[in-house]
């Protein structure tokens, strides 16, 4: 059994890339995994300043938010499923900002499998290619990481749009694929 963290930064609460996020998880709770689903939206972070108190405290963070106790969900996680509605062709702010704040111990997010959400309206897989090359460069600074898959659930603007489609049963075959 393995520990599966997802990480759905979606503001909107049942919208495409939740729905994906779902499939994934029933996947992997059918495959006998254990599996958290944080979202974003209800969870308090904070922009990074950039001050490094982080460096100077044993990566404790002076913002006190909610990103301590997602950090230790990161690091105890085997797999990390990163999932974002895109945005002017980006990951969303909330995604980008949990990503910045992993400063304070990104060194010890290693080890880990790694998968991609994403859902847009534009209907072109070849447009998701930018968001697909900010979660790579995140996991380049990240050491012993392997990307595992991507989910792209592309034409869905809409809440529910996704629904139906192939991006709804490829998201449960990768979580089943665990």
């Amino acid at each position: 059994m393995k520990k599966v963290l997802i990480l759905a930064s979606s503001p909107r609460k049942g919208g495409n890339s939740d729905l994906l996020c779902e499939q994934f998880m029933q996947g992997a709770h059918g495959a006998g995994h254990e599996v958290e689903t944080v979202y974003l939206r209800d969870r308090k972070i904070g922009h990074c300043l950039g001050c490094e108190h982080c460096r100077q405290h044993d990566g404790e963070c002076i913002l006190k938010d909610d990103m301590a106790g997602i950090l230790d969900s990161m690091i105890a996680a085997n797999v990390i499923v990163l999932a974002t509605p895109v945005y002017f062709y980006t990951m969303n702010g909330q995604l980008k900002t949990l990503i910045d704040r992993t400063v304070a111990k990104y060194t010890e997010i290693r080890g880990k499998d790694f998968y991609f959400i994403v859902s847009a309206a534009d209907g072109d897989e070849m447009m998701m290619a930018r968001t697909i090359e900010e979660f790579r460069g995140f996991l380049y600074c990240l050491d012993e990481v392997e990307e595992q898959g991507v989910v792209l659930g592309v034409g869905a603007w809409k809440k529910g749009d996704i629904v139906g489609s192939r991006a709804m049963s490829h998201a449960h075959a990768l979580g089943s694929g665990i």
